[in-house]
């Protein structure tokens, strides 16, 4: 029987420049593989290949997907093996902690024509300088989004009862733990479940939530506590012993969108766009955060400047994703340019290298 796949991102393009969470989800691994090499070396090819080698056989994985191209994986991580794979290239430089014994570098470098990389030099340059120069406009852009993001709240804000955000968020804890806790120190991951993409907004719930046996769908409005509410339960989780899945927002990072604690068997996640969704199973629970803690009317009373915000943030996001986009078209070209002075025959013997190494593991 294959194993299941599990899906999100360890890095994002945010309103507050490239957000790396990825040494919270390769911690504790007995073993990491860090790729090396420019693009289009086939470094996603070759976690893809080896992570669905694996599937195959029985294991649960983890893929580690790439927030600047919808296509590509940056990592891979093989759970009962409890080893990974993943592109140690910039913007997600990977820190050894125990080189050698633990991480251990492979640089498919090694398979092209350094010959024929020297002759289009100045081009990989200009290149490499406009898409620098794209993701830093997209990301100042994000920026301005979010300021117009804060106009947005603050409405909010000025309306919310938070005694009752309070009292709710601690009926909550009550009622997910109770007396429950666990005599050891728990394992916090911190993730994104979804991200800023050359193709909008692209989310994982559905499947990092398929498992769980209750899942708490959370409305409201920008500035209703729900990222407030977030944090709260996951910390009571930690302080509780149990391990927690903590989904940081692909837009601003220092906000949450989701927590997972699958010892206990829930989901809690803000279910408001980009990443809206509804209940589908019988268990699944509405916690309308507008409807408990906002003063009534306070859509009607400011239609007009909330119609204003939501335009020109929306807008800004739609400007933002559109330097991604451009940026990924320059990473395309300059993908060409490596494709052709590669030998993906020795990529092939790389990729069959880590395979028999992973396997001796495996046989221990």
């Amino acid at each position: 029987m294959a194993g299941k796949i599990l899906n999100y991102y360890a890095g994002g393009n945010t309103a507050r420049g490239f957000h790396n969470l990825y040494n919270s989800n390769l911690q504790g691994l007995d073993r990491l593989f860090i790729l090396k090499g420019g693009p289009g070396t086939g470094k996603s090819s070759l976690m893809k290949k080896v992570g669905n080698e694996w599937m195959k056989r029985g294991f649960d994985i983890e893929l580690l997907h790439c927030s600047s191209d919808n296509d590509s994986i940056d990592g891979v991580i093989i759970k009962g093996l409890n080893v990974g794979i993943v592109d140690g290239t910039a913007p997600h430089v990977i820190e050894p902690t125990a080189p050698g014994a633990i991480e251990e570098y492979i640089n498919l470098g090694e398979a092209w024509d350094a010959s024929k990389l020297k002759l289009k030099k100045d081009n990989i340059l200009k290149i490499s300088g406009k898409i620098s120069e794209s993701f830093q406009t997209a990301y100042s852009t994000f920026a301005e989004a979010l300021k117009i993001h804060d106009e947005w709240e603050k409405i909010y804000i000025n309306s919310m009862d938070f005694e009752k955000a309070n009292d709710l968020t601690d009926s909550l804890i009550e009622k997910l733990f109770g007396k429950m806790r666990l005599h050891k120190k728990a394992d916090v991951r911190h993730r994104f479940l979804g991200a800023a993409t050359p193709k909008g907004a692209v989310d994982y719930v559905p499947n990092l939530t398929e498992d769980v046996a209750k899942r708490y769908f959370i409305k409201g409005r920008p500035g209703s506590g729900k990222s407030t509410m977030l944090k709260k339960l996951a910390t009571a989780a930690e302080e509780r012993g149990f391990d927690v899945e903590v989904y940081h927002c692909g837009f601003d990072p220092n906000s949450l969108d989701m927590v997972i604690v699958r010892e206990i068997g829930f989901a809690i996640f803000d279910s408001t766009a980009p990443h809206e969704y509804f209940p589908s199973n019988s268990s699944d629970e509405i916690i309308d955060m507008y409807e408990s803690l906002i003063a009534p009317g306070t859509d009607d009373i400011f239609a007009e400047d909330l119609a204003d915000i939501a335009k020109r943030y929306k807008d800004k996001m739609t400007e933002a994703t559109s330097f991604l986009t451009n940026a990924k078209a320059l990473h395309d070209d300059l993908e060409e340019i490596y494709i052709n002075a590669m030998d993906f025959g020795k990529v092939e013997e790389i990729q069959q290298k880590i395979q028999n190494e992973i396997l001796k593991l495996a046989e221990k």
